[in-house]
């Protein structure tokens, strides 16, 4: 667990005010700063039809998109639902590369999976101007996704546990784009002077993740993991 002065603000509902949420406050969060949210919506419901056997049962003959879980996720490979839980849902092998490594989120056929994704509430926060898109993801503990960079929007994790490392829009991480987070946390993490330590937190089920526009993160799976993202683009 990082050091209490580069945690994230925990926050509650009654806290948090973001632009064209309805809500009284200044919105100083939705363009500077990542936030956790808490008691945001009762998602009880989606959380159980997102156990492995309603999936699998639910899922499991329906092709689904893997990612390569390198920085600009470049190579694409489908096969079934099933077959990925089975066969490829693993914890990471430390040694992998992120081209080498398949990770099922965000290229998610919606008509297909609209009968799981109606079940899910998303944050009752908005942003002027943006219309919210889902991903979906499940992926193995060690798994994750190195530092990139793309619009606003939350990540609440239904299963599992979430480890994220965040850097401002104008403070570059260093990192390789081809090394997974894992990696990155054995190798380069460690020899970070404080100065250059990212802020980072873990999400948990039930926790959100407010992410600000074109903030730097990196994430790490703790565990197995499931996990939606809204994106506000």
């Amino acid at each position: 667990m990082a050091p209490a002065s580069r945690l994230l603000a925990l926050w509650a509902l009654a806290a948090v005010a973001l632009p064209g949420s309805g809500a009284e406050g200044d919105g100083g969060y939705a363009f500077v700063r990542p936030v956790i949210l808490q008691g945001l919506t009762d998602n009880s419901r989606f959380r159980a039809l997102c156990s492995r056997d309603r999936l699998l049962a639910s899922f499991g003959d329906r092709v689904v998109r893997l990612s390569t879980a390198n920085t600009y996720s470049y190579h694409k490979v489908d096969l079934p639902f099933q077959e990925y839980v089975e066969q490829l849902l693993h914890p990471q092998d430390p040694t992998s590369l992120g081209n080498d490594t398949l990770y099922f989120f965000g290229d998610n056929n919606f008509t297909e999976w609209a009968s799981l994704f109606r079940h899910y509430s998303p944050p009752p926060f908005g942003l002027l101007g943006t219309a919210p898109a889902y991903s979906f993801g499940i992926a193995g503990a060690g798994s994750g996704v190195p530092f990139h960079w793309h619009g606003p929007g939350y990540s609440e994790v239904i299963y599992g546990r979430k480890r994220w490392f965040l850097y401002p829009p104008e403070k570059t991480p260093e990192f390789h784009p081809n090394k997974t987070t894992l990696a990155w946390l054995r190798d380069t993490y460690p020899a970070l002077p404080p100065s250059a330590r990212p802020l980072e937190c873990t999400i948990r089920a039930g926790e959100v993740l407010y992410f600000p526009d074109r903030w730097w993160h990196a994430t790490l799976n703790l565990d197995t993991s499931v996990f939606i993202s809204t994106f506000l683009g």
